[in-house]
């Protein structure tokens, strides 16, 4: 096979791609997940109520993404952490390469686009079933792309994706977003045609479905069936109103990261607002119109990540081929202009010199892209990273000197020290937001924040252990509470004990 130049500079942005994608990929609430993973494994049979918490310790738990855990567990028992890296790199790699052939235009083009949007999304890349949905929005989007813009019907993969969506992500919700923005946007164009002509033949462009006069119609009946797909779950027609439930926690939207609108001072904030600036500029240059559902698209998924940063990774998912699209336009307009700007896009065989040049180039960036690969593989790797954010020390320290409890732990914390700790400590909270509710997460932070009755609540509560930041204000509080001892510490984390 001839290595074109064109060849060449896709093989290295895919090679590329992967190896950005290849990091430690373990946070916080990769451990709660692997957790539950592991008691499935261990007990076989579904993880339906909370086993690893005092204060909801047999409560129902609607654990929405237990198909995901169980092989979350399984890469762990057979490779480590280093595995759970890589099978996330792979499905980051998927995503945007689902992505890539979602757009057109050159494929130096969609290869500069894709890595803006890869780079917006990449803090949210993660050992999590949340990972999941990012690829699941690509390969919605794309098959909805095939059949509006392409005209071809793959419609009905959509509700067998959705089948096993629902079971391995609450994210779900996004899938029919993405199906009602598109039936909206496609109801609204058959209706503007059907009122301009009175009903007579119309034909469609790159803004309708092509050769569809009732796409809108297919697309009702799949969306129909996609929620009948919904209802296959362990926990039946309740999850069809799920995610409502978990946007509903007031504490998530003012007090965690991820769920806060953006703080654009971030870095990542930023990259943000150049993609979504890109677009805006890329419509606004090109001849080609904005289709309805293409705005209504933008507008939504913008809205989305404008209200929680965590949705900037699917918003980049989804304006990526907006922009490719529009920007390819005003690129060959800007081209036509001024020829001496077009990029050599050659498919023709390079001469014999620059074929063993492009062939040496290569090599260099598969050993390079190897090297880089390996790193996040190599255990001590993300071991050194998991100690950094996690209280490793602190949870060795309460394995080799039990102490009993019951104990108060930091949110942050509480994903590990499940992990770590189960069966013989069980947490006073973690990240499983939808089973703790509004009411007991304020009285957490009240608590955390040496709010009014703090000293109360850990009375009625019989704490007698306590696993929190070193400089949190409870950590402060306790130290001058009478009572009250550090039986460990380092930089990160503090074991308080009142025994």
């Amino acid at each position: 096979m001839a290595l074109t130049t064109r060849r060449l500079a896709a093989l290295i942005f895919f090679i590329g791609l992967f190896a950005m994608a290849t990091r430690v990929a373990v946070d916080s609430d990769t451990f709660w997940h692997l957790r539950a993973g592991t008691w499935m494994l261990d007990n076989g049979r579904l993880l339906n109520f909370d086993a690893f918490s005092h204060t909801r310790a047999g409560a129902e738990w609607i654990n929405h993404s237990w198909l995901s855990e169980i092989p979350m567990a399984i890469l762990y028992r057979l490779f480590g952490f280093g595995g759970l890296n890589l099978a996330t790199a792979l499905i980051v790699w998927l995503t945007f390469f689902a992505v890539y052939h979602s757009g057109s235009g050159g494929s130096y083009l969609r290869a500069f686009i894709i890595v803006l949007a890869a780079t917006a999304s990449a803090v949210y890349w993660s050992a999590r079933p949340q990972i999941v949905s990012l690829l699941f929005t690509a390969l919605f989007g794309y098959i909805l792309i095939l059949y509006r813009q392409r005209g071809v019907n793959r419609l009905w993969l959509l509700p067998l994706l959705m089948l096993l969506w629902v079971n391995l992500h609450g994210g779900f919700a996004i899938g029919f977003i993405l199906l009602g923005v598109t039936f909206v946007g496609e109801l609204i164009h058959w209706l503007v045609a059907w009122a301009t002509t009175q009903g007579r033949t119309y034909t469609q462009g790159w803004a309708t479905t092509q050769g569809r006069p009732y796409g809108w119609a297919w697309l009702g009946a799949i969306g129909v069936l996609c929620v009948m797909a919904v209802l296959f779950n362990p926990y039946g027609p309740q999850m069809l109103f799920y995610p409502f439930r978990t946007v509903s926690i007031g504490v998530l939207q003012n007090y965690i990261q991820e769920w806060q609108s953006p703080n654009f001072h971030a870095r990542e904030a930023q990259v943000f607002i150049v993609l979504w600036l890109a677009t805006f500029a890329a419509v606004g240059f090109s001849r080609l119109r904005l289709s309805v559902t293409d705005f209504l698209s933008f507008a939504a998924f913008s809205a989305l990540a404008l209200l929680a940063a965590r949705n900037i990774a699917v918003f980049a998912v989804v304006a990526a081929p907006i922009l490719m699209r529009h920007a390819d336009v005003a690129l060959a307009e800007l081209q036509a202009r001024f020829p001496k700007l077009k990029i050599a896009d050659s498919r023709t065989p390079p001469p014999r010199r620059l074929t063993v040049l492009n062939w040496t180039l290569l090599g260099v960036v598969v050993a390079t892209a190897t090297v880089k690969v390996a790193l996040p593989l190599a255990p001590a790797t993300t071991a050194s990273a998991i100690a950094a954010t996690s209280p490793v020390g602190a949870a060795n320290y309460l394995k080799q000197s039990p102490t009993s409890g019951p104990m108060f732990n930091s949110y942050n914390f509480g994903g590990y020290l499940a992990w770590a700790l189960y069966p013989d400590l069980p947490v006073y909270v973690d990240g499983r937001t939808d089973l703790y509710d509004d009411e007991f997460l304020t009285e957490y932070l009240n608590v955390y924040t040496t709010g009014p009755g703090w000293e109360k609540t850990l009375a009625e509560r019989g704490i007698k252990v306590v696993v929190t930041e070193a400089a949190s204000p409870l950590a402060r509080a306790l130290l001058q509470t009478p009572g009250w001892s550090a039986r460990y510490s380092d930089p990160l984390a503090v074991v308080l004990v009142n025994p």
